[in-house]
């Protein structure tokens, strides 16, 4: 029973422990004259990135890598599907041409790339692959020349000022939220994988499906919030670039240090959610182009909700 609470207990820490860090971090960067947009695009940026990160760490450590692995193609499964879907509904989404014709690509890129690197066995034979470290390096370079190409382009985000926090606090004070969070996240971390064992082993369930479901959708919560609340301000650019941003953290950032840390074994049916992850970064790229131009509307933000539904319910029944 106890499991069960500090299961429930690990996701507030892990959410209120990413806004502690974000929150901190920025008004240390503040102190030292960094501007908005830099905080923005990094503190802010990987903030929302953090409780996938901080659960992979911990199930990479512990070798549960079937819930590291699960987590980061749920994650981005929700936040296309389900994230994106719900931000739609609110308001329409319109997004410019560059994150039609760059970051979408982008996204899709890193799925693909993460499925190569996953599939050594379509060459040399066997049921399962390994994600290595050198392949989580590979990955960590890809995110780098992500974090080049945002820096770039960052100026054009309209709404970018709104990502960071206008509270000015003492250096004193920020210190104490970055460790609070940096304590919140790893406690979080830690309980909220051990309990996805707990939960995996006493209901007949995969850690797999385990990762992809109830560990994905926690650790999604904070682009969720993000997202449906710049939605509901009209800030679009932000609601989209948030999920694809938080796409591409998710492939090259965060499976690529649980990989560094430890390599991870890759089994054939995770093959059946990568294919859903490019499936959903596929629609996302075609609904740019139907009813209103380089728009996510209503209607097809209604036809991803239901979509994520049909998805979960199928993990479920095909357990």
């Amino acid at each position: 029973m106890i499991v069960y609470l500090l299961f429930l207990v690990g996701f507030v820490l892990l959410i209120k422990g990413a806004d502690f860090l974000v929150d901190g971090a920025s008004a240390i960067a503040r102190k030292f004259n960094v501007s908005d947009l830099v905080i923005g695009l990094t503190v802010v940026a990987f903030g929302t990135s953090t409780p996938e990160l901080f659960v992979n760490i911990v199930a990479s450590a512990q070798g549960n890598t079937d819930i590291a692995i699960g987590n980061v193609l749920g994650s981005t499964i929700s936040n296309v599907f389900l994230i994106l879907g719900v931000s739609a509904i609110i308001y329409p989404l319109s997004v410019s041409k560059g994150t039609v014709w760059k970051e979408i690509p982008f996204s899709l890129l890193a799925v693909i790339v993460m499925g190569l690197m996953a599939n050594d066995h379509l060459v040399d034979g066997g049921e399962f692959s390994l994600l290595t470290r050198i392949d989580g390096m590979v990955l960590l370079a890809f995110f780098i020349i992500f974090l080049y190409y945002s820096f770039s382009i960052a100026s054009e985000i309209e709404g970018m000022h709104t990502l960071v926090s206008d509270k000015t606090r003492g250096l004193a004070k920020s210190l104490l939220l970055v460790i609070a969070g940096l304590v919140g996240l790893t406690l979080g971390g830690k309980w909220i994988v051990d309990g996805g064992v707990t939960i995996a082993t006493n209901f007949g369930m995969s850690e797999s499906l385990v990762g992809l479901t109830i560990v994905a959708l926690g650790t999604s919560l904070p682009e969720l919030a993000t997202s449906a609340m710049a939605a509901y301000k009209k800030n679009v650019e932000i609601a989209v670039g948030n999920v694809v941003g938080s796409n591409i953290f998710n492939v090259f950032l965060v499976l690529g240090i649980s990989a560094s840390i430890k390599p991870l074994p890759f089994h054939t049916r995770n093959n059946r959610d990568i294919g859903v992850v490019i499936l959903a970064s596929l629609l996302l790229f075609l609904f740019m182009f139907t009813g209103k131009k380089r728009s996510l509307d209503r209607w097809e933000g209604a036809v991803f909700v239901v979509l994520y539904i049909a998805y979960i319910v199928f993990l479920i029944l095909d357990e």
